[in-house]
């Protein structure tokens, strides 16, 4: 997962170099003779800020990273920046000797709080001796997209919760819960509302007593399901009937085989036992918080695959 992240933030990034690098040299160009005179480089970055799509804040820095012009915006002249050492920013780091353009990674600005980038390109004078920099803050809620929404990996995930929890676990012990006393009540009428009445997520928390579920006909919002509820039968009135999903990856007839999963996992030991389950029939994946805090996400099928050798014995279920 974390390398399909990685793979879909350096897209992003190569798309951005691109866009703000170009036009940035161009200015470069431009500064290199009038380095020295504060008035004529403001003048000339109000005039490039313009073409200089979503660019929120343009400035020039001396070979010290000392700012030596105002912050230019589209409204005008910032002065509270001028003679700014922005030397320590991780922005100029290392961007000496290695390029001259430089996009930060993605950083939370200070005044706004929201997240920013930076974009640096070396300044030169025609022998390529270093003059400064200029500098060109971005919003990054404002710049291009790419259009593929990153896609969350299928495979196997496992992660430490509390170490604390983890350390006292076999000084804890399973308490029965009233779902535990009434699971196969319970599990089948989760089942109902998943396979007949629209349920495209559901969570089962174990050991508080409650459910929380989510609807195709109302995706932004969930129910949250107390015990008197998913102990009546006469909750199913409430949901109106919906054929099961063509969009669902996870076919009907696994659900039972779900769930019996879950309530093995719940009563297999008194110290590392299941405490919240969960399952979404669209992206077919399966959620599972054990009583030492350890989570696990993996596909439906790799799940039903899995024994309970698996869960107690060569694999320990609190990452430890």
């Amino acid at each position: 997962m974390l390398e399909l992240l990685k793979e879909k933030i350096a897209d992003q990034r190569i798309l951005l170099q691109k866009l703000l690098g170009d036009r940035m040299k161009k200015t470069c160009e431009r500064i290199s003779g009038i380095m020295n005179n504060r008035e004529a480089l403001e003048m000339l970055l109000l005039d490039e800020i313009v073409n200089m799509a979503y660019c929120k804040h343009l400035y020039v820095l001396d070979s010290n990273a000392v700012q030596i012009t105002a912050n230019i915006t589209r409204e005008g002249r910032d002065d509270t920046q001028y003679e700014r050492d922005r030397s320590e920013r991780g922005y100029m780091q290392g961007i000496v000797g290695i390029a001259d353009f430089k996009l930060s990674e993605a950083y939370i600005s200070k005044n706004k709080k929201r997240p920013s980038l930076t974009a640096v390109h070396v300044i030169r004078n025609a022998k390529g001796d270093l003059q400064g920099f200029l500098g060109a803050d971005y919003d990054v809620r404002e710049l291009p997209h790419t259009e593929m929404l990153y896609k969350q990996s299928s495979d196997w995930q496992q992660l430490k919760g509390d170490p604390s929890i983890r350390q006292g676990l076999f000084l804890q012990q399973r308490v029965e819960s009233i779902i535990d006393k009434n699971i196969d009540t319970v599990m089948s009428l989760l089942q109902e509302l998943i396979i007949e009445h629209g349920v495209f997520h559901g969570k089962i928390h174990f050991s508080s007593n409650r459910a929380t579920v989510w609807l195709f006909n109302d995706p932004y919002n969930y129910r949250l399901l107390g015990i008197e509820e998913l102990i009546d039968p006469n909750i199913i009135l409430a949901y109106p009937r919906q054929p099961y999903p063509d969009i669902a990856t996870m076919p009907q007839e696994t659900i039972p085989l779900i769930f019996d999963q879950l309530k093995l996992l719940r009563f297999a030991d008194e110290n590392i036992y299941l405490r919240s389950g969960s399952l979404n029939i669209c992206n077919g994946m399966i959620g599972l918080n054990f009583s030492c805090d350890g989570s696990h996400y993996m596909h439906y099928k790799e799940f039903l695959e899995k024994d309970m050798n698996f869960w107690f014995g060569q694999v320990r279920i609190c990452g430890a």
